[in-house]
């Protein structure tokens, strides 16, 4: 339930989403470190921790301020996510090179920031359609082809994404729901969706070079 008055308009909710912005730096942070050693490269894995980033940003806007503008800032983060991992996995099946994807990535952005704007109301299903786009793509085609990579965190980050999407369906519905309560099923959403996206990150990570 709103606060009305209150600088967070839904603090639990707001707070908790700042999960996704520490998990962004840990990432940006990791990729800039000396001892990087992964096929996965670290301006790749500094995009993706800045998607993170913005994913939390996003949620904070939202859910500080309840507005429209908050929610359109609260999809694009979870756009450039998913938009991520479905090229991530096309150019690595089909051998596409680092900068091209990079390319492909910021026109397939912009295309869902276009659809955001003009079909705010088709966010929810383009976003579940491409994320389940990209993790049939990943597993089917593209991990066979990842070097020694660790498909466990992959599983993790699935399984996690999994329960804070039954928290996050019952809370909606009012089965796991106190509105005035600080425990809401909602901010287990975003810590939860925040541990995905870290074993996502760790699963790229764990990819190995050619030798």
């Amino acid at each position: 339930m709103p606060r009305a008055g209150a600088l967070l308009l839904q603090p639990a909710n707001s707070i908790s989403s700042f999960a996704y912005v520490f998990a962004g730096l840990l990432m940006i942070l990791q990729a800039q470190s000396r001892d990087w050693i992964s096929a996965f490269p670290p301006l790749a894995a500094s995009v993706l921790g800045l998607a993170a980033v913005i994913v939390g940003i996003g949620s904070v806007l939202l859910h500080a301020t309840l507005t429209l503008w908050g929610q359109f800032f609260d999809v694009l983060g979870m756009y450039l996510v998913s938009a991520f991992f479905l090229v991530s996995a096309v150019a690595k099946w089909r051998d596409i090179r680092d900068r091209r994807a990079m390319i492909y990535y910021a026109l397939l952005c912009v295309v869902l920031v276009a659809i955001l704007y003009a079909l705010p109301e088709a966010r929810r299903w383009l976003f579940a359609l491409i994320l389940i786009i990209a993790i049939i793509l990943e597993l089917a085609l593209a991990r066979p082809l990842r070097p020694q990579v660790r498909t466990g965190y992959y599983i993790a980050g699935l399984i996690a994404n999994i329960v804070a999407f039954t928290i996050w369906n019952l809370d909606q519905r009012g089965q796991l729901c106190s509105p005035d309560s600080l425990w809401q099923g909602h901010a287990v959403w975003h810590l939860l969706g925040a541990v995905a996206l870290w074993f996502a990150f760790l699963y790229y990570r764990s990819e190995r070079p050619v030798t």
